[in-house]
Formats: C-alpha cells, structure tokens, sequence
C-alpha cells in the first residue's frame, strides 16, 4: 500500500446510499484528502451530471468539486466524438444529463421520423416502458449502433435493490443480435481516462467499489488494485459467484484509510 499514489472511488453504495453519506465516509475521504493523495470519484450515476453530483456531496461535507468527478455521460461523449463524430443520437435515460453531453447531437424524443444513427442507453427508471425499449429495438434494428453507458443490473437505494439498465440492455442486445459498446465501468477506457487525468499509473492506484465485477475485478484486470466493500449493493452471495477474487475486502469506505496503512500524513 506505500506504493498508491492514486485513489479511485465509486459513489453510489461506497460513500453514500440513496446519496446520504455512509457512516464515517465523509471523515475517511477527509483523511485521505489531507494526505495529498489525488482522488477521482468514478461512478456510472446517469441520473445527474458532475455539477449536480458535487453540489450534493458537497452539501454532506464531502471534499470534492465537479472536476474530481468522471461520469459514465462524460465518457460516452468523449467516446462518441472519437467514434461517432456528428453522430445523431436517441437517448434512453432516466434523468436530464445533457451537460455532461456536450457535443453530442441528441434528438429530439418527438421526433419519431428520423432514424439516428446511434442509440444511447443510459440508466434506467420509468422512462424505460415498453414503447422506449421497443423504439430502441427498431432503431438497432434499422441499422443504429447500440452504445450502453454501462451494464450495471442494479443499485441499492434507501428502499433496496433496484433494477438497473443493464436488466433491459441484455434483452435489446439478444433480441437485435448486437453487442452494445460500452463506455462507462467496466471497460478499460473508463480507468485509463480517470488515471490520465489523475496523471497516475494503473499500479499506483486503488480502484474501491461495491460492484464486485464492474467496480473492483474490472479494475483489476485494467492493471489497478481492486477493493471491495461490503456496503451499497454488495451481497455474500454475488461475491462467492464472481468470476474473480478482489484484492481487498473492507467493511466500509470509512476503512479505507486503515488499509493504505502508515500515518497517511508521510505520503
């Protein structure tokens, strides 16, 4: 652990739940920003944009700004001008994130009379109906590139596990015979752009998330040390599944400065 030099932490389910901080999550990021380590916030959230986000979190007494934030929109922006540029895009999506969507030429939901060229699956909520999913499958079908922000199942909220759109985007992708591209966790991209802008190496950073597979074993497979935490979604049952074991388990993120041992203050 004397070799970290950067920290890469998920939001949802790590620091807070439903967004109100987790016990002692405030204190630890406090601790570990005291230290001087450089801390990215990475999250596959696609309800909000990094504004909104760190306004929140800043209301709970988290130390960050919308700069220490990477979105899964931001990426797919990113990742659409690199791939797609000019590209006109069908946005499913529960939440307005057209911010962090700079550049990207979302059409209009009333126009059902053009086709675009790329469908963009974001997160899920009551917006994910029948008739948005069945658009979506004609779009695909038509010819659209499929581009999933993430495949995420669920998350956890103060009411309990709620079905994410990773639960949808498994049906369009076997009904339409594609595979989505995906721009937010678990790929590689996503890792690479928080460490780029951290300006840290893959084995200089921890990656602490409660997604065992999209959090943490992803992490891991893109280089990083991956630590799990036994909060937010986290189930006994889908870590004894996993398809990997994490490199760190810890009751909560209020652990975390325990783990990175030595006086964090010496770094």
């Amino acid at each position: 652990m004397a070799s970290v030099r950067a920290v890469l932490i998920d939001i949802d389910g790590v620091l807070t739940v439903s967004w109100q901080p987790l016990p002692g999550t405030v204190e630890a990021l406090r601790e570990i920003r005291a230290a001087g380590l450089p801390v990215a916030l990475v999250t596959n959230t696609t309800s909000r944009t990094r504004a909104s986000i760190a306004g929140t979190l800043v209301e709970a007494g988290f130390p960050v700004s919308a700069d220490d934030i990477l979105t899964a929109p931001a990426v797919t922006a990113a990742y659409l001008a690199e791939h797609c540029p000019g590209a006109r895009c069908a946005l499913l999506n529960s939440g307005d994130i057209r911010e962090d969507l700079r550049g990207v030429e979302v059409l209009d939901e009333a126009d059902t009379d053009t086709v675009p060229d790329v469908v963009i699956v974001g997160g899920a909520g009551p917006e994910f109906g029948y008739a948005a999913l069945n658009r979506a499958f004609g779009y695909v079908q038509r010819g659209a590139r499929l581009v999933a922000m993430h495949r995420n199942l669920y998350w956890r909220t103060e009411g309990g596990l709620q079905l994410d759109a990773g639960a949808f985007l498994v049906g369009l992708e076997k009904a339409a015979r594609v595979e989505a591209e995906v721009t937010g966790k678990p790929s590689a991209a996503f890792f690479t752009s928080a460490l780029t802008g951290l300006g840290a190496g893959a084995d200089e950073a921890l990656m602490i998330g409660d997604d065992i597979e999209s959090d943490v074993l992803a992490a891991q497979r893109a280089g990083l040390t991956g630590v799990l935490v036994r909060t937010g979604k986290y189930l006994p049952q889908t870590h004894r599944a996993a398809s990997g074991e994490p490199d760190h388990v810890i009751d909560s993120f209020a652990d975390l400065p325990a783990l990175l041992g030595a006086p964090l203050e010496e770094r």
